[in-house]
């Protein structure tokens, strides 16, 4: 039986082996970067587009990979689980999925720390009034929402 050979220390290195050592951590240079508010434009346009997108994917109007761009993995994932619902409800009731007709309420945004805002949008149709709270993070010089939720 033979053995394998021992890497040889490298000198003035005390014995460690360099290789098994990352020399940077790759998130610090290719992860998302946080950005400043002061660098990112206003963001009420995007609450009201990115609200009223939301309403039309739920009511299966929009294709939700039109959003992808705009929100998290998170996000996408937890509409994606909403749209399936949302579409076997409708196939249930035998209904057909149309362009929903409402109209964007007040909003309300509050700043809890440079670089996030957190907001309500307003959504008011026929039949009842819904609130959608959205937290959109500065990351990579734009505005991404990190959490979408349709009270």
């Amino acid at each position: 039986m033979t053995s394998a050979p021992v890497p040889e220390p490298a000198p003035g290195g005390e014995g460690r082996d360099r290789s098994l050592r990352p020399r940077f951590d790759s998130d610090d240079f290719f992860g998302a970067q946080p950005a400043s508010t002061a660098a990112l434009p206003d963001p009420a346009p995007l609450l009201e587009n990115l609200t009223r997108c939301v309403i039309e994917v739920l009511a299966g109007a929009r294709d939700l990979e039109q959003l992808a761009r705009w929100v998290s993995d998170d996000v996408y994932r937890h509409l994606l689980k909403r749209v399936v619902l949302s579409s076997r409800a409708r196939q249930v009731k035998g209904q057909k999925a149309t362009r929903p007709s409402f109209a964007i309420g007040s909003t309300s945004i509050c700043e809890p720390r440079d670089g996030v805002v957190e907001a309500v949008v307003i959504v008011r149709n026929r039949v009842r009034t819904r609130a959608v709270a959205i937290r959109l993070e500065g990351l990579d010089s734009r505005w991404r929402a990190t959490a979408i939720n349709v009270l």
